[in-house]
Parts: C-alpha cells; sequence; structure tokens
C-alpha cells in the first residue's frame, strides 16, 4: 500500500497551469527528500523537480526551469508542484517520492531507482 498521495492532475490547454499536491500517510513526510517524476507512455521515469528534507535546496531538469516550482509545507507535511505555462511534451503520469539519503539532490533527481517510496500517481494532460 502506498505511503504517499498526490492529487491535482487533470486536463489543461496548452500555457495553462496545475498545481500537483503529495502528502503522507504514515511516513513523516518532513524527514525525506521529495521528488516530483513523470512518466510519458513508452518513456522512462523522470525527475521535473526535487527538494531536499530541509527545503532549502531544489533541482529542476531544464526542461521545466522557469515553468516548474517545487515548495514545500512543512506545517502540513505536503509537497506541493505548481506547473505553469505547461506543453503537450508535460503530459504523463506524475509521481511523487520520497528518499532519505545524504546525496546531493541534484543526483537523486536523475535516479528514480534510488527512490524508497512511491505514490500511485496523477494523470496530467496538456492537450488542446
Amino acid at each position: 500500500q502506498s505511503q504517499l498521495v498526490e492529487s491535482g492532475g487533470g486536463l489543461v490547454q496548452p500555457g495553462g497551469s496545475l498545481r500537483l499536491s503529495c502528502a503522507a500517510s504514515r511516513l513523516g513526510l518532513n524527514n525525506y527528500h521529495v521528488g516530483w517524476f513523470r512518466q510519458a507512455p513508452g518513456k522512462e521515469r523522470e525527475g521535473v523537480s526535487c527538494v531536499s528534507f530541509t527545503g532549502i535546496r531544489t533541482y529542476r531538469p531544464d526542461s521545466v526551469k522557469g515553468r516548474f516550482t517545487i515548495s514545500r509545507d512543512m506545517a502540513k507535511s505536503t509537497v506541493t508542484l505548481e506547473m505553469n505555462n505547461l506543453k503537450p511534451e508535460d503530459t504523463g503520469n506524475y509521481f511523487c517520492a520520497a528518499h532519505r539519503n545524504f546525496r546531493p539532490i541534484q543526483e537523486l533527481c536523475d535516479d528514480a531507482r534510488a527512490w524508497s517510496y512511491w505514490g500511485q500517481g496523477t494523470q496530467v494532460t496538456v492537450s488542446s
């Protein structure tokens, strides 16, 4: 049973915005690095935004820089992904993941296999 729960996916037109949220049922999310990953049909899962457990360090690949923002709400133990100026190539199943490790957040974000806990995913479709 997944300990992470994503919400906020849906259908949006190109140029639109969506906000995804990740919460944990039994995990103390504030003690973990958290990442958002997406997977399009026939493609590998890729990291799109990751944040350290302190909330201080974040990483995003060039493909989403300037458009995606990850943030933590320590009081609510949630992690939010704000996605703006969405493009059709952003379409995919978006997963929240958590991991506790001392590896640099950029290195973790580039390695989906390293993450310990995963949510079930939420679908994001960008289409006119």
